[in-house]
């Protein structure tokens, strides 16, 4: 099957971006995993609050869990 043709604008940095991911030493890219991994989940904590602003905090925390395994599962 062929995949979908996406149409893109040009990045004028991309060639910039790359050559910048190239020098990073292997532990300077499992650094930028990581951070990159936990502004994921703190945007996806604030996304949820705004869904459910009304719940408890215990509430809250209960749901980000088992929303936070939902996802784990599905990706691994």
């Amino acid at each position: 099957m062929a995949e979908p043709k996406i149409d893109r604008k040009p990045d004028p940095n991309h060639q910039r971006r790359l050559r910048v991911l190239r020098s990073l030493t292997p532990q300077q890219k499992l650094d930028q995993v990581f951070q990159l991994n936990e502004r994921t989940l703190k945007l996806f904590r604030i996304g949820l609050r705004q869904r459910f602003p009304d719940l408890s905090e215990e509430e809250f925390e209960a749901l980000y869990l088992q929303m936070r395994a939902r996802c784990h599962n599905r990706n691994y």
